[in-house]
């Protein structure tokens, strides 16, 4: 799987779009996303195993009511499965959790990225819950993998997201608005 300080890889899928575009039906719903797309942004890319599951809906829908926190930090979300755009769109239509969903769902299903980045469970065959942080670099910042039974934080990405943007040393459990760690500082006081 590929980590912290790797380039993440370049792509161009399918994807049905965010908000109430999204839900305008097929061949108007569907944008392509590429690895150009919103250049100059900070991405979060967030994988989750198959449409119409239950753990899946209730962390899309968390991520969708963060992303206006997402976009207030210059960064924008996708959201991304092995399913096709087709498939993508008909949860929507049928999902009250995720129907306004506000970022779009990118349909991996050749698994090209997925294969990629090494997400995908070795039994399974489909993704993980991975989330990868990736600054306007285009480089890695931070993942986080959860096993196909347990859901993740968006929060927590968050917050992660938040700590990476100070680029200062932010200790446990730091929130956006407190103060990062100062090593001259605690030098001083030890001396």
């Amino acid at each position: 799987m590929l980590t912290v300080g790797d380039k993440f890889p370049a792509f161009k899928l399918t994807a049905v779009k965010g908000g109430p575009d999204g839900l305008a039906g097929p061949g108007k719903s569907f944008e392509e996303i590429s690895s150009d797309s919103n250049a100059g942004k900070w991405k979060i890319v967030f994988f989750w195993p198959k449409d119409f599951t239950f753990i899946c809906p209730t962390e899309i829908a968390a991520f969708g009511k963060l992303n206006t926190e997402f976009a207030d930090r210059d960064a924008v979300v996708y959201g991304v499965s092995t399913d096709s755009e087709f498939v993508h769109l008909n949860w929507r239509v049928y999902n009250e959790d995720i129907k306004t969903l506000p970022f779009p769902m990118l349909a991996d299903v050749k698994r090209e990225l997925s294969t990629a980045l090494g997400v995908l469970d070795k039994e399974a065959g489909v993704p993980l819950r991975v989330t990868f942080i990736v600054d306007p670099d285009n480089t890695i910042q931070h993942v986080t993998v959860n096993g196909l039974n347990v859901g993740r934080n968006p929060q927590e990405t968050l917050r992660v997201l938040d700590a990476l943007q100070t680029d200062e040393l932010c200790p446990c459990n730091w929130t956006k608005g407190e103060e990062a760690l100062k090593p001259q500082e605690l030098f001083e006081k030890a001396a």
